[in-house]
């Protein structure tokens, strides 16, 4: 079977490639960006790869014919203040370019939306819904709530939440209630459901058996980890203070923050469970979902992560546009260093950042990274998906990878951190040298000021950086 997957670099879409490829079938890669999307080698021979930009209906002709069943996994919480007409816009556009094609089921992952008072954003998975079942295919629409597993967004927050503060006082909207779901489950209903006829021109809610309020699922989390927490709910905290709690405790963005909290008002419980009937699946516990979570975790096995997404950050960039480091009008630092093994300074290099640090001055890039956090930037929480492997579009503390090469013996990192300007960050092995060279292109006089007061910082910092990659230990 040829199936078409939107969404290949997302949170789910990166969980069902390979069981696809395992199940047989020919997978269509959608991506927006090539040089983003990095499959296991043991696919590729399965997979084809297509560059498409869904609000740009010229590309979509890029579009096999003889697709059998598309999935549409594509969403944004955060990357645009009007994200709810720009969804729209790519569901019409899928829809009409899967007209001229022999496509005989679309699945799309939808949010549940059983409440008359919807947020913003359930009401913009709703309307993607509408919109998709508008087409000459047979649409299959699956509604989850929390997805329970290592790297979702909802579960990183709340185990941030968790692990950082001992006490909470919390908003009300923690007393809602919601019914979650294990991120295997969602696998296997998306995967499942193929060409299912019964499942044909309907939707379905997915969900474990607990109906939890999200407090009770934090304090899940808090026994799983044995934990001691406490938790205590106030009716005076406003959603724009909730968004700041969210934002500054806890990895998210102020945009994803605040999108949260507005869904997190609505209840999300299934209506019923007749999907698991048709398909004879049953759903793990909530408690169960998290062990595994934690299991995935703890042995460095995350399959993806929503801080790889570009809507862990307000920037929303091709990589390929920036890969090319300028050098007209930009401010440069280059450090060289004689290292004494080659492996060695590759797999520090390839371990950097995250929970690791940055091997020097590691109080510095703390504070960079508050500050950065206090002028809405993403600081240093997000730290990073695998502690020994980097790819293109990988997020890396403030950072964003750009090239990752070990037999090269290249990484270029991109800033994200707020700016006035714009910066790169690279290492790169030439002969018995390790070359590490900072680039900032100012914007403006405000970039040329911001420069020059933070040179001598970077004379302390890229110094013993440069100096710790080349030792031998």
């Amino acid at each position: 079977m040829k199936i078409l997957l939107t969404g290949s670099t997302g949170y789910i879409g990166k969980r069902i490639l390979p069981v696809l490829v395992n199940k047989g079938h020919h997978v269509v890669c959608c991506v927006r960006d090539k040089s983003r999307f990095n499959p296991p080698q043991s696919l590729k021979a399965n997979i084809s790869v297509i560059e498409i930009d869904l609000l740009d209906e010229s590309s979509l002709e890029k579009v096999p014919y003889d697709i059998d069943v598309a999935y549409y996994l594509v969403h944004s919480m955060s990357s645009s203040d009007d994200y709810k007409s720009l969804e729209l816009q790519c569901a019409e556009n899928f829809r009409k370019s899967l007209s001229s094609k022999r496509v005989k089921q679309v699945i799309y992952l939808s949010g549940i939306v059983n409440e008359s008072n919807l947020s913003t954003h359930l009401m913009s998975r709703k309307a993607v819904e509408d919109e998709l079942g508008k087409g000459d295919y047979s649409l299959t629409s699956l509604r989850a709530g929390i997805i329970v597993g290592s790297g979702s967004a909802s579960f990183e927050i709340m185990r941030d939440l968790i692990e950082k503060l001992p006490v909470m006082i919390t908003p009300k909207w923690l007393l809602t209630k919601c019914q979650p779901i294990g991120v295997s489950d969602v696998q296997r209903f998306l995967t499942e459901c193929l060409l299912v006829e019964k499942t044909f021109n309907r939707n379905f809610d997915l969900g474990c058996e607990d109906v939890l309020t999200y407090k009770e699922m934090l304090l899940g989390i808090a026994e799983v980890r044995n934990l001691k927490r406490k938790i205590w709910t106030v009716p005076v905290m406003t959603p724009r203070l909730s968004s700041y709690w969210l934002y500054f405790v806890t990895s998210t963005s102020y945009k994803l923050a605040s999108s949260l909290v507005d869904s997190m008002k609505v209840e999300v419980v299934c209506r019923d469970n007749e999907i698991n009937r048709i398909l004879n699946i049953q759903p793990i516990s909530y408690k169960e979902a998290l062990i595994r979570a934690f299991a995935k975790i703890e042995s460095n096995e995350i399959a993806s992560s929503w801080k790889d997404s570009y809507s862990s950050s307000d920037l929303n960039i091709n990589i390929s546009e920036f890969i090319r480091v300028p050098t007209f009008g930009c401010y440069k630092d280059e450090r060289k260093r004689k290292f004494i093994n080659r492996d060695s300074s590759i797999q520090k290099i390839w371990s950097i950042g995250g929970e690791k640090g940055w091997y020097y001055g590691n109080w510095l890039w703390r504070i960079r990274g508050y500050l950065d956090k206090l002028f809405g930037g993403v600081g240093l929480r997000r730290g990073r998906t695998n502690v020994t492997s980097l790819a293109a579009g990988d997020s890396l503390d403030f950072w964003r990878v750009l090239y990752a090469n070990k037999e090269e013996g290249r990484l270029l990192l991109f800033a994200e951190m707020k700016l006035p300007g714009e910066a790169w960050l690279e290492f790169r092995l030439e002969g018995d040298q390790l070359v590490q060279t900072a680039t900032f292109r100012p914007l403006g006089l405000a970039g040329r000021i911001y420069w020059l007061a933070v040179t001598p910082f970077h004379g302390f910092i890229f110094n013993g950086l440069v100096s710790a990659l080349s030792k031998d230990s």
